[in-house]
This record gives structure tokens, C-alpha cells and sequence, in this order.
């Protein structure tokens, strides 16, 4: 029997709305913890766009990589592992111990996990048990950061040119395919919108129904038929390699990219690339079980704070909008980190609360303001202002200590 982990935020997810969301809780002082399953959505795409200052080179994978690394240079523990739940416990209830593996798991040493549970100025008010596959951590505030997945297109071979010829947002990757022969998979308002989008590419473009009927408005078929769009109806069967193409080589990618489809008559297409339009499933059984509200569609209802329905208890990223951009999520992370800790940092004691400071173990003084001077300050705890220092250092912020 171990003591269970202790953090003011945890996070589940690693994507780029979660990464940055436990970034920024951890440089403003709050002991944080991310718990991010292998091989996420955002890990397998092949090149980040529209983020700037990143190289197009930069898969999802390296960027992770580089944001974890951040994390733990300013003090949060990374977990690689599945959360399987997340549920309500009673305040109070921090240090009880129950059974844990998490020394057994891709995370900080044992030491290092049970030295999170004495950390200063706790808030008091731990609300949340996050349950994984191999580890158990407490959490005042928790984060869902847990994205969508995309509905796969019923083409046999297709999925695995994923980011390879097959892609799922216009606004990522429409670019890359300008100007050479593209397809749209799918029958809805949507697929008909995008299909009509990406004209401003590319003059070619393929709507294809794969043997499903359109279930787009009257007004959506006019615009169908009025613009430069080809809709095939015939079912397609599988897609193929570009076996000539050097593209796969020049970037080191071992697999190959798409070269286009075939359809069930035999004929084939040769395409640059294209899109499929399915819908999605929000990630949202975690939060749903907690009893956070959705939206019609299965994200996650939040406010402008990015905070649930569910006091304590955020989301961040696409499984509140499914926006399916970088910068978006990153926002989303930014809003986040900034008000968990307008909501648990220590220091301004709010007004209302000066009663409440009156009331503290301390000795007899004047009035309440003095007994706010009593509280520990810095509220930051030692070893991530430890840290603070170290960054500062290694940044070239010339020679001082914290003595000086």
C-alpha cells in the first residue's frame, strides 16, 4: 500500500490543447501531472501546419516529444498511460492510502511520485481520483484534453495512407494539393461544402458517394450542380500506392504515399490526394461519466474559462469544438492554464475570503490583513521554484542564486 499521488491539476491527454494547458499550471506554481495514452491522434500526423515558427518537417509526434520535455524541465510528471476513469472524492481526503503501481509505470521514479504528496500551500479542496490502467493519482482540478477520432472511410487499403494522401482537414492540407486532381469521400452537406471548397485549390475535383445515396438540401444540390465538381456514385473499391513517387523517400518515411483508387468496375484514379468526410466521435465517455454536459453533437459543453459543467473539472481542445487546428487547441490550453490558476492560486486572498483567513491556526493579531501575511509566501512550492531558478540559469539570466 502506497500513498496515491497528489496534484492541484491533472491532465488527461497529451495533445497539444492538454500539453499546454499542464505547461502553463506548472509555470504558475501549481503542482501538475499529464496522463497521456502512446499513440494519440495527434502523435501520428505526419507534418504540423499553420503553427508558426514550426518547420513543416515537424511531425505531431516531435512536437509532443518537445512538449513533454518542457513539462518536465519546469517540474510537472508525465504518465504514459490509459485513464479508465474519473471520479469524485471527498475533500479532505489527500493523503489516505490505497493501492498504487505507479512505480511500475512510464512516469516519475517512486520517490519522485510519493514526494508529490507533500507539496506546500495545498488547496485543501482535492476533488477528483484519475484511475489508470497501471497508476491512481488525486487531483484538486482535472482536465479533459481527450480530442475526437475520425470516422474511417469504408475503402479497403485507405487507412493506412492516413497523412500520407489521406487527410481530414481542409484548412491543413488543402495546400499541399493545390493544383492536382482530388476527391472528396463522402455524401452529406458537408463533404458537398468541402468538395466546393477546395476549387479555390485545385481545378479537379471528385466528390464520390462510394454507392451511398446524397443527403444534402435542395439548396446544397443546386450549388453542387452549378459548380466545376464531378460526383461519382460508383462504390470504390481500394486505394493504391504511388510506387513512382519520391516523396516518401526525400522526407525518410519508410511507407508509402497514395497514388489513388480504384473503383468497383475496375477503373482507376490516379490523385494527388483527398479527403474523407465521415463525421467523428468526440472522446467525452470520461467526462460524461463525471456527469459534464454535452453538446448535441457529443462535445464537451464549456464556458469561456474552458471549465465543465462539473465544478473543478475542465476540457481543452478539440473535444469541445473538433476544430482540428493547432493554434486552436493551443489557445484552448492558454484560456485553461490561466484560470486554474486564477481559480487555486493562493495569493490574493479574496475579500470574501478574509474571514475565513481570520480563522487560521496562527498567532492573535490586529485584524485579518495581518493574518494574510501570515501565509506561507511564496506560495510556489521549493522544488518547482527550485526549477524556476535552474531554467533561469540555463537561460542565461547571468549567475544570480536564490539568496540573492
Amino acid at each position: 500500500m502506497t500513498q496515491t499521488p497528489a496534484y492541484e491539476v491533472v491532465v488527461v491527454g497529451g495533445g497539444p490543447a492538454g500539453l499546454t494547458t499542464a505547461l502553463y499550471a506548472t509555470r504558475l506554481g501549481h503542482r501538475t501531472a499529464l496522463v497521456n495514452r502512446e499513440g494519440g491522434r495527434y502523435e501520428r500526423v505526419t507534418s504540423v501546419h499553420n503553427l508558426l515558427g514550426v518547420s513543416e518537417d515537424a511531425s505531431g509526434g516531435a512536437v509532443t516529444e518537445l512538449g513533454i520535455e518542457q513539462l518536465e524541465e519546469y517540474g510537472a510528471d508525465y504518465y504514459r498511460d490509459a485513464v479508465r476513469e474519473v471520479t469524485n472524492v471527498e475533500p479532505g481526503q489527500r493523503g489516505d492510502a490505497e493501492a498504487s503501481d505507479t512505480a511500475d509505470v512510464d512516469a516519475p521514479d517512486a520517490a519522485d511520485a510519493d514526494a508529490a504528496t507533500d507539496f506546500e500551500n495545498e488547496s485543501g479542496d482535492v476533488q477528483f481520483r484519475v484511475t489508470g490502467e497501471r497508476v491512481t493519482l488525486r487531483a484538486d482540478r482535472v482536465v479533459f484534453a481527450t480530442g475526437f477520432t475520425d470516422t474511417p472511410p469504408d475503402v479497403r487499403n485507405l487507412r493506412q495512407f492516413v497523412g500520407r494522401g489521406l487527410h481530414y482537414c481542409l484548412h491543413c492540407d488543402a495546400y499541399a494539393l493545390g493544383d492536382r486532381p482530388v476527391f472528396v469521400l463522402g455524401h452529406d452537406d458537408h463533404a458537398a461544402e468541402m468538395a466546393m471548397m477546395l476549387l479555390n485549390f485545385t481545378d479537379d475535383v471528385d466528390l464520390l458517394l462510394n454507392d451511398e445515396e446524397p443527403t444534402w438540401g435542395d439548396d446544397v444540390a443546386a450549388q453542387v450542380e452549378a459548380h466545376p465538381v464531378e460526383v461519382l456514385p460508383d462504390r470504390v473499391d481500394h486505394a493504391f500506392a504511388d510506387e513512382e513517387s519520391d516523396r516518401g523517400s526525400e522526407r525518410g518515411d519508410a511507407d508509402p504515399w497514395l497514388g489513388g483508387l480504384a473503383f468497383a468496375d475496375g477503373r482507376t484514379r490516379e490523385y494527388g490526394g483527398g479527403f474523407a468526410v465521415y463525421g467523428k466521435e468526440y472522446n467525452d465517455e470520461l467526462a460524461a461519466e463525471l456527469g459534464c454536459d454535452l453538446r448535441e453533437d457529443g462535445a464537451i459543453a464549456v464556458d469561456d474559462d474552458r471549465e465543465t459543467s462539473v465544478s473543478g473539472a475542465y476540457a481543452v481542445g478539440d473535444v469541445t469544438h473538433g476544430q482540428n487546428q493547432t493554434p486552436i487547441a493551443l489557445g484552448d490550453g492558454a484560456y485553461a492554464g490561466i484560470a486554474l490558476h486564477k481559480d487555486l492560486r493562493q495569493f490574493p486572498v479574496p475579500a470574501d475570503d478574509l474571514d475565513r483567513v481570520a480563522d487560521l491556526d496562527a498567532p492573535a493579531m490586529a485584524d485579518d490583513l495581518d493574518r494574510v501575511a501570515d501565509l506561507d509566501a511564496p506560495a510556489m512550492a521549493d522544488d518547482l521554484r527550485a526549477r524556476m531558478w535552474r531554467v533561469r540559469e540555463a537561460d542565461d539570466h547571468a549567475g544570480m542564486t536564490p539568496d540573492e
